[in-house]
């Protein structure tokens, strides 16, 4: 008679995964991204450099569409409420599909938590509201890259509504989160701001604007 018997398996220890609804919003304090204090240091900026890149760049954009002949007047102020337009969009769908991408394993908990999940942590971190000069110029020229190949001349129009709504999100989003509340028509921003942050993260993807919130069915429900 043959008996079998079991070989008790190691343990494996598993960390476990920090999702973005485990992440309970600190109102002091940053969290410290790298361990290389240069790659640290570059992780943080002041609102008022890529705000001021974009703003810049929006309005060399224009001139230079304008003067060159590339643009007319008419026509680059349509193409600027179009990139403004498409701005609004690719802001709520970076928001909603990147920035919280479902951490469904380390490297994803990882990626979300440097994009994104840093920022929920840590809500009031005034020098991580905005992304670093070095990755605005690279952002800004990838952009003017691909607008350009795929709108021709009209990329100067359509470059500088596109930044500007970029400049517009930026200012927004440091108001929301560093000055109270106004008591005004403004306050619609602060509260649809406050809802994903400290309700739920599955809502109110819109910063900027609510437009999409709208269409797509994101909005805050009213009830309490």
């Amino acid at each position: 008679m043959n008996s079998t018997s079991e070989a008790s398996e190691p343990e494996v220890k598993v960390t476990p995964v920090k999702t973005p609804d485990a992440i309970k919003p600190k109102h002091k304090g940053s969290a410290q991204l790298f361990k290389n204090p240069v790659l640290e240091r570059l992780s943080h900026t002041h609102i008022a450099l890529p705000t001021s890149i974009f703003i810049i760049t929006a309005f060399v954009s224009l001139y230079y569409g304008i003067t060159r002949g590339f643009i007319t007047g008419a026509s680059a102020f349509g193409l600027f409420l179009l990139g403004w337009f498409m701005f609004t969009f690719v802001e709520y769908v970076m928001h909603r599909y990147l920035y919280h991408i479902p951490a469904t394993s380390p490297g994803r908990a990882k990626f979300q938590y440097t994009m994104h999940g840093v920022h929920h942590e840590f809500p009031k971190d005034k020098t991580r509201l905005a992304m670093p000069p070095i990755i605005t110029v690279f952002v800004t020229s990838l952009l003017f890259f691909i607008f350009r190949f795929t709108f021709g001349n009209a990329v100067f129009g359509i470059l500088a509504g596109f930044v500007f709504g970029y400049a517009l999100y930026l200012f927004v989003h440091y108001a929301i989160h560093v000055y109270a509340p106004p008591k005004n028509f403004l306050k619609v921003w602060w509260t649809h701001h406050a809802q994903h942050h400290y309700r739920q993260d599955e809502i109110a993807f819109g910063v900027s604007s609510t437009l999409w919130d709208h269409i797509i069915g994101t909005m805050p429900s009213k009830a309490k």
